[in-house]
């Protein structure tokens, strides 16, 4: 599910990176997060680690450890930069390293990795600052790999999620978002490619995506959505009201249903050792 600011809050940042309040809001519930949040697909982890030099990896907004935990056990060290404090204990008592800052402001202290990642968190960063650093960092030939999992639900079910939304938020994204869209973070990942080239350390950024899925039943789906941007920042009886009227929806599938993913990144190697 996209995890842009969806909700009234306070007025919108221009650029996502600077809607602080949201970025920094998804550690009120570090347990159902972590609980809540999908994986990502095996093939793409391997991927990104096939096309690595080495399995010394930096985690960007690392979260609860998610992207870290599967990374791990694909067999790499992975170090975790996150600006959450309540998600980087989190993360640590899973035995993971983790750096509490933002990305843009992280001191390496001269440490270098053959890959930087971001999952679901690249949009929290500068574009242009996050691919300097992400350069500063990468050895020669290192792997830059930011990705995100987008929610793909069938034309009716988007219709009937956004119908309420429009209702309780009408402000929100979510309220607008097309019914029949493919790729909502089209504009993200170009954003992303765009920043990687104006970098000029990157050879030309690359396209992955990766289809799957996962069933969720009514309760999952309300545990995900609460940790979505913009509802984590809902007063609490208005949330409800959200997860009350999202659950009526799916309700009427017999309580359950398919969520189709793609899993989309934006990945460019560290090209200029200089």
């Amino acid at each position: 599910m996209p995890t842009l600011p969806s909700g009234p809050s306070r007025p919108p940042a221009s650029e996502p990176h600077q809607a602080r309040h949201v970025a920094e809001s998804f550690g009120v519930d570090p347990e159902r997060y972590d609980r809540a949040r999908p994986r990502y697909p095996d093939a793409m982890v391997n991927r990104i680690v096939t096309a690595a030099p080495g399995t010394d990896v930096l985690d960007v907004g690392c979260g609860t450890g998610i992207v870290a935990r599967q990374l791990r056990a694909a067999g790499c060290r992975v170090t975790g930069v996150e600006p959450d404090e309540r998600m980087a204990t989190w993360a640590r008592r899973r035995g993971l390293r983790v750096d509490v800052a933002t990305f843009e402001d992280w001191d390496p202290a001269e440490r270098s990795f053959d890959a930087v990642v971001a999952g679901q968190t690249w949009h929290w960063v500068d574009p242009a600052a996050g691919a300097a650093k992400a350069a500063e960092v990468l050895r020669p030939e290192g792997r830059l790999a930011v990705f995100w999992n987008v929610d793909q639900p069938p034309p009716e079910l988007a219709e009937a999620f956004s119908e309420v939304y429009r209702r309780i938020l009408p402000d929100s994204l979510a309220a607008r978002r097309p019914p029949a869209e493919s790729d909502p973070y089209a504009a993200m990942c170009a954003r992303a490619a765009d920043a990687l080239r104006e970098a000029g350390a990157f050879d030309e950024p690359e396209r992955w995506r990766f289809d799957w899925q996962r069933s969720y039943t009514r309760d999952e789906w309300l545990d995900h959505l609460s940790t979505t941007g913009g509802l984590t920042l809902l007063p609490p009886p208005k949330l409800e009201e959200v997860l009350a009227g999202i659950g009526a929806v799916i309700d009427t599938l017999g309580g359950e249903f398919t969520m189709p993913y793609a899993a989309v990144a934006v990945t460019a190697r560290r090209t200029d050792a200089s």
